[in-house]
């Protein structure tokens, strides 16, 4: 039997280029004598599709996707991935499906079991899970099918009292397919072979995994589809951050009949679990899914153009040099944005990498502006002290003229904030915390430097300097990061351990660090949500991101 997965990149919605998508790759697969194709969990309208499943005419829509879909589906097997109707109606409407068309018809409907309510899915807010398990039969084969998290569990977690294949399995069938939505994050790439091979092992069956790709909003799919024989050898890795429509001939006694690519001894036996910030960071991967995380969000909402401050700094450098990589040089611009407290070296350092980059750049100095707000605030700040407002109407002068000149032409504002600054609160509500994107938010300032230099693998783009200075915010005669911040190196860990490790002050005291500096930076995490909330979507590259897959109260009182 000849097996086509076709690796997609949809848009939530978008039925009529989802629909014209699936059906290009049925005719090619057609054209080469395929004998059935799988696509990934929710193809025809896009994951995760979240409140718009409340929609009737969105449920319509579904169907009159997989009735123009099914017409295809005429001399092959086609499986899609859809939300289908609950017609028991006993709880929930709806069932996240995987739909199987064949011969022009809808030959059988299997639903999802293991419903994720983690990180950033909400699944049963929406969904029933599955009732009934059953195998379907196509050209003498038993094809056991499950979704994304149907294979995940394992049947191991108490929490869940049925796994779908071990149901399946009471049924011999032939081969495992799974239609799958499953995210990026960092260490993502190797738990998702270990689980498939673990279920390759436990059930002796090949296994055809179809991954979604492309971003959606915060969410990135990085595709990474795999094919593995019944003896848990990978015949065949999709690529990661790009669509593809690959083949392979499965034979009737298990075996594929494709190269090993892995072979079983050394595809990893059980999940990662990084317990340090330094483990298992593949700085290549995080790379290409911000430049994905970009692209997409651009091009789903219709956008072309990006704006961004440049300062000099390592974060808004990092930010220009992916954007001109994602959108090309000549659709972004970077405004230098020089006050009385920036320095030469800042502004020098910024118009190199604009020239390095070839992208459009002003120098729009705010002495003037910031000068006429203290004049404005006189009569209210006599007498007083320099503090922290004059160095935030700095940063919101600069957030107020970005906003001007995307307004005026039509950009769209990249924040350049990264994940220890927001994590502390460092940073400036309507300032330099303005923007539609969060390129950085969920990368670590030592991971931030980590990408500067893959930046410059090959050539100098972001100017040395410009990464081996000491970072500094510039609002204050002098000021640097370590003036009211720990120094990242330690800040960074212990941000890590609280945040994606989700330890608390005792189990991170234990661990040897200072008390005095846990207790002080949980404090600043904790009280400093509420910026945070106010905050633009962030491209998710890690376990635990700020945004919809962190929920914390704003006015919770964590003790240290």
């Amino acid at each position: 039997m000849k097996i086509f997965l076709a690796q997609q990149n949809y848009h939530i919605g978008n039925f009529e280029s989802n629909t014209a998508k699936i059906i290009a790759a049925i005719q090619e697969a057609k054209a080469q004598g395929g004998d059935l194709i799988v696509f990934s969990e929710m193809s025809v309208c896009g994951y995760p599709a979240r409140d718009f499943v409340e929609f009737k005419d969105f449920i319509d829509k579904c169907y009159e996707s997989i009735d123009l879909i099914k017409q295809h589906a005429d001399t092959i097997g086609v499986f899609v991935g859809s939300p289908a109707r609950n017609p028991v109606r006993e709880g929930k409407d709806l069932f996240n499906a995987a739909f199987f068309l064949y011969e022009g018809k809808v030959q059988a409907e299997i639903h999802k079991t293991l419903l994720p309510t983690y990180d950033v899915f909400d699944e049963y807010r929406y969904f029933e899970p599955s009732y009934d398990w059953n195998i379907v039969e196509f050209k003498g084969k038993k094809l056991a099918v499950t979704i994304c998290e149907d294979i995940w569990n394992l049947g191991d977690n108490p929490l869940y009292r049925i796994c779908p294949m071990d149901k399946l399995m009471e049924q011999q069938p032939d081969v495992m397919i799974n239609l799958s939505a499953s995210p990026f994050d960092y260490t993502h790439d190797e738990d998702r072979k270990s689980v498939i091979k673990a279920n390759v092992l436990k059930y002796r069956i090949p296994m055809f995994y179809c991954n979604a790709v492309g971003s959606q909003t915060e969410i990135v799919f990085d595709g990474a589809s795999l094919i593995f024989d019944k003896d848990a050898n990978l015949c065949k890795a999709l690529p990661m951050f790009a669509e593809a429509l690959e083949c392979v001939e499965l034979n009737d006694d298990g075996t594929i009949d494709a190269a090993i690519v892995e072979p079983a001894s050394r595809v990893p036996d059980k999940e990662l679990n990084p317990t340090a910030l330094e483990e298992h960071l593949n700085i290549a991967q995080v790379h290409d899914a911000l430049i994905m995380g970009i692209q997409d969000y651009f091009k789903k909402m219709g956008f072309t153009k990006a704006i961004l401050g440049s300062s000099g700094g390592i974060d808004s450098a990092v930010v220009l040099a992916l954007a001109c990589e994602a959108l090309g040089a000549e659709n972004v611009r970077a405004v230098l944005m020089p006050s009385p407290y920036s320095t030469s070296h800042s502004v020098d350092d910024a118009v190199a990498l604009s020239k390095n980059l070839n992208n459009a750049y002003d120098i729009v100095r705010i002495d003037d502006v910031y000068e006429s707000f203290l004049q404005t605030l006189e009569p209210i700040f006599h007498g007083l002290p320099f503090s922290l407002a004059e160095e935030n109407i700095q940063s919101r002068s600069r957030g107020n003229l970005l906003m001007a000149i995307a307004n005026k032409f039509g950009y769209i504002l990249l924040n350049t904030s990264n994940k220890s600054e927001l994590a502390t609160g460092y940073g400036t509500l309507y300032g330099d915390m303005a923007g539609g994107l969060g390129v950085l938010g969920d990368c670590y300032k030592l991971q931030v430097y980590a990408l500067a230099n893959y930046i410059n693998r090959n050539r100098e783009i972001i100017p040395a300097h410009i990464i081996t200075k000491a970072p500094s915010a510039e609002l204050r005669p002098n000021q640097k990061d370590s003036d009211s911040l720990p120094d990242y190196s330690v800040l960074d860990k212990i941000l890590y351990q609280y945040i994606e490790m989700r330890h608390g002050p005792a189990e991170i005291k234990a661990q040897g660090f200072d008390a005095a500096l846990v207790d002080r930076t949980l404090k600043m995490v904790n009280n400093n949500e509420y910026k945070r909330n106010q905050f633009c979507p962030i491209i998710r590259v890690s376990p635990k991101a700020f945004g919809v897959g962190r929920r914390v109260p704003i006015v919770g009182k964590y003790l240290n």
